[in-house]
């Protein structure tokens, strides 16, 4: 996939995770949005922290079960999507199935649904970047708030890290929104390092041309 393709699709699903609404908000109320860009390369995910938060997984009471989302699943991810959202420090605006299956249907980018007791409790959505795909990037994630702080966003995050371990990555990428801290060191806590902030701006994704 060519840069321009791929920026162009980088700032689709951005948008779909932003409080910037084309039709009813003006760039001016909502204001730039900055966001933490982390990374850690696959070489400093040693033996060991992948043994420490492989035993985290074994170990969470949860038991949730990983699954990969087909078409059928979006509703369930709107909903995740809904919930969580509300109480994060993240700015928020509803998602619609229709945005969820743009997103879905890129060939480069998945969603994954964990189910805790019998219910679908949290979603992260990875996608590639780079020339060769060599970048996995965890582009949202989100756990329903009775199931947030009880190690289901790790359990998550190593589902998230085997499925780009299988895929040959060299180096995992998220982002957090600055003003969200327990994410922020949720993210750092398993390994990853901050390396610059992006600043988004309502133009970056609803450009006409």
């Amino acid at each position: 996939m060519s840069n321009s393709r791929l920026n162009l699709k980088k700032s689709k699903i951005r948008s779909y995770f932003l409080s910037i609404d084309k039709k009813d908000q003006k760039e001016e109320e909502v204001g730039p949005l900055e966001y933490v860009q982390m990374k850690i390369p696959v070489s400093d995910i040693t033996p060991e922290l992948e043994e420490n938060l492989t035993k985290k997984v074994k170990n969470n009471f949860l038991r949730a079960k990983i699954r990969e989302a087909n078409e059928e699943d979006l509703p369930s991810v709107k909903y995740l999507y809904d919930r969580s959202w509300l109480t994060s420090q993240t700015p928020f605006s509803a998602i619609s199935v229709s945005s969820l299956k743009n997103i879905w249907e890129y060939p480069e980018t998945i969603i994954l649904i964990a189910k805790v007791y019998g219910s679908d409790a949290g979603f992260a959505i990875l996608d590639f970047e780079g020339e060769n795909r060599e970048f996995g990037v965890i582009a949202g994630m989100g756990i329903l708030p009775r199931f947030q702080r009880k190690g289901l966003g790790t359990v998550i995050g190593m589902a998230a890290w085997n499925y780009f371990k299988s895929k040959g990555v060299h180096e995992l990428r998220c982002e957090v929104y600055k003003g969200n801290k327990v994410s922020y060191q949720f993210i750092k806590s398993i390994g990853f390092k901050e390396y610059d902030i992006k600043t988004y701006r309502r133009e970056d994704f609803f450009s006409e041309s």
